[in-house]
């Protein structure tokens, strides 16, 4: 446990179940926390990361140790919320900086909000185009040393049945949202003319989307794919399976961010992926992978099926793909950015 005295920065996690925002956190703090005294705050975080206890709040009365106020970096609107309670009812000093990765137009309750920071972060051009207030972009970026082309590959059941196999992957929840049945569409579409080949899907479903999976299953079924299109569920190591896909598809119609083309790019994976979140700013168009309307399965397989008969292509573009994210997209990079806008507040 830290000393709350030498915490200069916190990170609230306000939500206990699993999302973008909460992987972020977990995968970036351990960064940050290399070079500046920064801890968590809330549920649903590993016990590994540095965390500060609701009880300890009364303590961020006092100054940190060499600096004239802490930073909150909030992600959500309830933790902005928070940090306005805090700093300007409760009067503790704290600098507020925000964080968006929303790419829609904000309600007024969240622009009132953002209108009340010290500071607004973007994580990509099409993030800030949405934002009212001034914003500085900083991308995200991941862990190129989990995410690599050297590791170890999936083991268990589900992996040995599909021991020489090419293998199509996507991950992520399953869900209307993430784009699961325009992966599907374009797999029976495409794997009938390329018999070597199958698909794999990762991730959950949870309770409500129950039905659309098992809508997924029956046009599966009814396609005579079974053995072909396989759901695997929730996996321990998804950085096993990026390195096993032989080409990646991230097809949402909706995404904040979106680092899994990242991570398949580190793996040494070409992506088609959809125009959501990030991605066209993350795929170099025809050089690292393609990018396709969303929602459109049509497109997304057009994009897929080059990739599935020509070996050549799948090399050269995860070559690039694999430069492109060593160069560009490492967590420890993110974390750099983020301490030169920690710095520009304390120095302001």
């Amino acid at each position: 446990m830290p000393d709350v005295s030498n915490i200069l920065v916190i990170a609230p996690n306000f939500k206990r179940r699993l999302s973008g925002v909460t992987s972020t956190i977990v995968q970036l703090v351990p960064f940050q926390a290399r070079t500046i005294p920064i801890a968590t705050l809330g549920p649903g975080l590993p016990d590994s990361l540095p965390h500060i206890r609701w009880r300890d709040l009364p303590k961020l009365w006092r100054r940190p140790r060499g600096r004239p106020f802490r930073i909150w970096h909030a992600r959500r609107n309830t933790e902005m919320l928070a940090g306005v309670f805090l700093r300007d009812v409760l009067r503790m000093p704290l600098k507020l900086l925000f964080t968006s990765a929303a790419q829609r137009h904000h309600t007024g309750w969240t622009r009132f909000l953002i209108s009340r920071m010290d500071a607004v972060v973007a994580t990509s051009e099409r993030s800030r185009s949405y934002l009212k207030a001034p914003a500085r972009v900083v991308m995200h970026g991941i862990d190129v040393e989990r995410f690599s082309p050297d590791g170890e590959m999936p083991a268990g059941e589900a992996a040995a049945a599909l021991a020489g196999r090419k293998i199509v992957g996507c991950s992520g929840r399953i869900r209307h949202q993430k784009g699961t049945d325009l992966f599907v569409e374009a797999m029976i579409a495409l794997l009938p003319q390329h018999p070597n080949w199958s698909a794999v899907i990762t991730g959950r479903v949870t309770a409500d989307n129950r039905a659309f999976a098992a809508g997924l299953e029956d046009r599966i079924a009814a396609a005579g794919l079974n053995d072909r299109i396989r759901f695997v569920g929730e996996v321990d190591d998804i950085a096993a399976w990026f390195r096993r896909f032989d080409l990646y598809v991230a097809p949402p119609r909706n995404e904040g961010f979106g680092l899994t083309p990242l991570e398949a790019m580190a793996s040494r994976t070409p992506v088609v992926a959809s125009d959501a979140g990030a991605f066209a700013e993350l795929i170099v168009e025809g050089v690292t992978g393609r990018v396709v309307p969303t929602g459109d399965s049509a497109a997304l397989a057009a994009a897929i099926e080059p990739y599935l008969g020509d070996a050549e292509l799948r090399a050269r573009t995860a070559d690039a793909g694999l430069q492109q994210v060593r160069s560009h997209f490492p967590l420890q990079r993110e974390a750099d950015e983020l301490a030169s806008v920690y710095e520009a507040l304390w120095a302001s």
